[in-house]
């Protein structure tokens, strides 16, 4: 292929990966988003491999990768994706690492000349810390939501704090730092060594950025590293001209900066706060205190009782719905429902589940109509005129002590389920969640609480209403 050929084609892809991120902005166009996606990654590969010198290495890498790929997408649960997409954000950094090593080996192989310019330099600098970074930031939060607690306390769901632990970041920075510059000025006998320091370094900090982030900021964390793994392919499509990689790596890290201010804001939390400490304790542990309350419990028969004589009912979907693969049997509870002429629809937190759109996901799997769906600020004014809202699985995220002052999550936005004639809960367990704290909503004197699996609990519910 000539140059134009290939900038061409790579124009052509560029413009495909946009109008994907454009359809994945919404679930009604989410299907052609992922189409123009593939379409314009198909396209990228195929014009890589025209130009490439090793075109049978290439195509072996890529059989490997893609049957690997394979493998894992269709093992992989939906409540596993947030650990899945941190194992994919830690590959992207270690090959921008990889990438920029190479370079600095072979720079003639690349198209770089030598001695390496000090421009090229300064882009390898920032591609690799911000690359090694992401790699090992993603290994402690794919470590954290795969609840490898037990195995290490640097993966613990609660934060991992210690003295001086700000001040050792910020030294760490700075030493990189200036090892990052005596590599942009070092000649070419002695750049290896100030390379090698200061990618090591940049993988240390990447640990100690992530391990005091606790688990009920995960969701941002998910969405920064996103945003970082896009900004070092980006650095290192600098480094070897390549239009491509600008191009992909500048829209992965400007929408993941874009999602990581959404949640924030959804958590009501600044992005500073997040990284220098969040808040969080071990999933699954009970709330203080929660043990000497009573709360009202009921049977899936109650639930059935409660919303067939319902006029209308908002269905909250969380994180234990998604553990019990519940959204199909919810689904057909809902129908049945508004068979009756019952209004049914579903509140949707920007952070309720394990990532961002985690809910949606789930729900469009069980093909629920998206005019059903409301997202928190369509629907939240409609929960006190609301007869049954039926919170399945949710805890932080319908927790009325975000309007209290002095709460850990004051001022976190939330569903006002508690404002609902009747609240119906269904748990596992009194455990609580993410945020640590205990939820006022589970001991209202017009909330029932129905523990069990919710899949289990919600057919239950079905055969009841039949």
């Amino acid at each position: 292929m000539t140059a134009n050929e290939v900038a061409l084609s790579y124009l052509v892809a560029s413009v495909l990966f946009i109008l994907s991120l454009k359809g994945l902005s919404h679930p009604l166009t989410a299907r052609r988003g992922n189409l123009f996606g593939m379409i314009g990654m198909a396209l990228a590969v195929l014009t890589t491999l025209a130009i490439t010198r090793r075109v049978d290495l290439a195509v072996a890498m890529l059989v490997v990768g893609g049957i690997v790929g394979f493998i894992v997408a269709k093992r992989v649960e939906m409540t596993q994706m947030p650990e899945l997409v941190a194992a994919m954000h830690s590959l992207v950094g270690l090959a921008a690492v990889l990438i920029a090593i190479a370079v600095i080996n072979d720079p003639p192989a690349f198209g770089v000349e030598v001695p390496v310019p000090t421009g090229n330099r300064v882009e390898l600098f920032i591609g690799t810390f911000v690359g090694a970074i992401t790699f090992s930031g993603s290994v402690i939060a794919f470590g954290k939501l795969a609840g490898l607690g037990t195995y290490s306390r640097l993966f613990s769901s609660a934060p991992v704090v210690f003295a001086g632990q700000h001040w050792l970041n910020l030294v760490l920075a700075i030493v990189m730092g200036i090892y990052g510059l005596f590599f942009v000025n070092a000649s070419p006998e002695g750049q290896w060594t100030p390379f090698i320091i200061m990618t090591a370094l940049a993988f240390v900090l990447g640990v100690l950025i992530i391990i005091p982030i606790g688990g009920a900021d995960m969701p941002v964390v998910i969405s920064m590293l996103n945003s970082y793994s896009g900004w070092a392919a980006a650095g290192i499509g600098f480094s070897l001209n390549n239009s491509m990689l600008i191009i992909a790596g500048s829209l992965v890290g400007s929408s993941g900066a874009i999602l990581s201010y959404i949640m924030c804001k959804a958590m009501n939390r600044s992005f500073f706060s997040v990284i220098l400490g969040g808040f969080g304790g071990a999933e699954g542990a009970s709330a203080a205190g929660a043990e000497q309350k009573t709360v009202k419990s009921g049977s899936p028969e109650d639930v059935a009782f409660l919303l067939s004589n319902a006029e209308s009912v908002i269905i909250v979907p969380g994180y234990g719905l998604a553990v019990g693969r519940a959204q199909h049997a919810v689904k057909e509870m809902a129908d049945k429902l508004i068979e009756k002429g019952i209004t049914v629809r579903y509140a949707i937190h920007p952070v309720a589940g394990r990532m961002p759109g985690h809910m949606n996901v789930l729900l469009a799997e069980a093909e629920v109509p998206y005019d059903q769906v409301l997202e928190m600020e369509d629907i939240n004014s409609d929960f006190g005129t609301t007869d049954v809202a039926f919170v399945l699985g949710a805890n932080d995220v319908v927790n009325p002590l975000a309007e209290e002052k002095g709460s850990p999550i004051y001022g976190m936005p939330i569903l006002e389920a508690h404002k609902a004639r009747t609240v119906i809960v269904n748990k596992r367990s009194m455990a609580a969640g993410y945020a640590g704290i205990d939820n006022p909503l589970f001991y209202m004197d017009r909330t029932m609480m129905v523990f069990g699996d919710a899949k289990k609990v919600v057919e239950e519910v079905v055969r009841a209403i039949e």
